[in-house]
């Protein structure tokens, strides 16, 4: 008879494990068959603790919790991202600004916005094309607060810079020189609207800013 209850058991064992092995989730049912498989398999001489089979029900069901959560996160946080592009398209045609130092130069013209902490002495303003170049250079306003610059594309050696990308660089520095903190906007027309990065990015012309970066939008 013990052959024979072996023989059903290891039976039950190979069924149980062969039917998850299709699924890369144990569910309750599942979880079950094992316990009673082991529970027949278990030497008689040195049996488990049933506290062990307890922490193991409470594992399991502390688990399936954590993956119903995981898995209700994960559906919220796509509704969101959904939600998101959705609105950024509502943003095309409009003239926007956002926290950002790329900006597109179209037509002739890049605008940026660019705040100083506090009065400075220099204000150095830098340009860079998409390959770090510097192609242009010039000084800028030193007042504390805000301020406007626009670049008309010329570069400093006198030549008309092509359509693109292009970074600007504040360094503001006080009669010390100390430098002094400088944060810059940029601003420009969307174009478009691009999420097949995970992260929603509005797209101003060549260039392009968190759809999350923006703090204003102008007529």
């Amino acid at each position: 008879m013990t052959s024979v209850s072996s023989i059903s058991s290891s039976s039950a064992y190979t069924s149980s494990t062969s039917a998850s092995s299709s699924s890369t989730d144990l569910d309750m049912s599942d979880f079950l068959t094992l316990m009673c498989v082991q529970l027949q398999n278990q030497n008689p001489l040195s049996p488990t603790d049933p506290n062990e089979y307890m922490n193991q029900l409470v594992s399991y069901a502390s688990l399936g919790e954590q993956t119903q959560i995981n898995e209700q996160l994960g559906n919220v946080t796509t509704a969101l991202a959904s939600l998101l592009a959705a609105n950024a398209v509502g943003y095309v045609g409009h003239t926007v600004e956002a926290v950002g130092k790329t900006n597109a130069l179209a037509d002739g013209q890049a605008t940026w916005n660019y705040t100083l902490a506090s009065d400075a002495s220099k204000v150095a303003i830098k340009i860079t094309d998409e390959s770090g170049k510097t192609v242009y250079t010039t000084t800028g306003e030193t007042a504390a607060g805000e301020h406007s610059f626009v670049w008309n594309g010329k570069t400093t050696s006198g030549s008309t810079a092509p359509d693109g990308a292009y970074t600007i660089s504040i360094t503001a520095t006080d009669a010390a020189g100390n430098a002094i903190d400088a944060t810059t906007n940029v601003i420009g027309t969307v174009t478009g609207v691009d999420s097949s990065s995970g992260t929603v990015m509005l797209q101003i012309g060549d260039a392009e800013v968190a759809f999350a970066n923006v703090i204003a939008i102008k007529s």
